[in-house]
């Protein structure tokens, strides 16, 4: 299968001619899924401290709207992240779209920062603590919403389950790339499962930058299959679910706890 990852502005949904842009490549590429950065359709809120109740309203109401429009974009299957409201409570959920299901809501963000540029325990509360794996078209897929990366025991559960992919949708900063990427070559080296991860760039506050650099990373090595840029801003390649399996029983995936 083909999968693809990405770059983008942070105003991305207000640019047709982004959007235009990507939905060129998904077509010339015949991508069988797409990944989109952290809560994409909304301009990234949680770069300010002071949490505003209306702006999160709004971020929820533009991700309704978007998510009737994903059947617009070249691509059978979508995953990203978006903005809720559970009762009264904001939470950051993983979610995957298909042409043919619909929208199928799999993980709430449990791991949440708070500094600079990524005040998210200020503008929303953490998740259930649930991390499941979804099962989409055959393929076993988990989540790992950007900080999640970090706690590295669920990528191994992932994989000890079956994973075939993990997503990671990101909003992280320039000057943590080449960390992130490492972080990213684990999980994929312990779970067993390809990594794939897309994230905003250009501005962030007056201060910071996103970092961009989505990648693609394979389950038995760990190694960096590609990368995005500011130039080539979206990467398609094919995957190997069979390489996946094998994964499993190799190091350090067989070693019991």
């Amino acid at each position: 299968m083909k999968v693809t990852v990405c770059e983008l502005p942070n105003t991305w949904a207000s640019s047709a001619k982004v959007q235009g842009k990507l939905n060129l490549h998904l077509e010339s590429e015949q991508s069988d899924l797409l990944l989109l950065p952290e809560m994409p359709f909304y301009s990234w809120l949680a770069g300010k401290k002071a949490p505003d109740a209306e702006a999160w309203k709004k971020a929820v109401n533009d991700h309704d709207t978007w998510l009737e429009r994903l059947a617009d974009f070249k691509v059978p299957t979508i995953a990203s992240s978006r903005p809720v409201l559970k009762g009264s409570t904001p939470l950051n959920v993983g979610f995957i779209w298909t042409r043919e299901e619909g929208v199928k809501y799999v993980h709430e963000k449990f791991y949440l920062p708070e500094e600079e540029g990524f005040w998210e325990s200020s503008w929303y509360r953490r998740g259930n603590g649930d991390f499941n794996l979804v099962t989409i078209n055959g393929l076993n897929i988990g989540f790992l919403i950007c900080t999640e990366l970090w706690f590295n025991h669920h990528a191994r559960e992932y994989g000890k389950k079956g994973a075939h992919l993990l997503l990671c949708p990101r909003a992280v900063g320039s000057s943590t790339t080449g960390t992130w990427l490492a972080g990213g070559r684990a999980a994929a080296n312990v779970s067993g499962a390809y990594c794939l991860s897309s994230n905003y760039n250009g501005p962030n506050t007056p201060n910071m930058d996103f970092g961009g650099t989505g990648w693609i990373i394979e389950p038995e090595d760990g190694n960096v299959m590609g990368t995005t840029s500011e130039q080539d801003p979206f990467l398609t390649l094919e995957i190997d679910i069979d390489l996946a399996e094998k994964a499993k029983s190799t190091y350090p995936r067989y070693v019991e706890d």
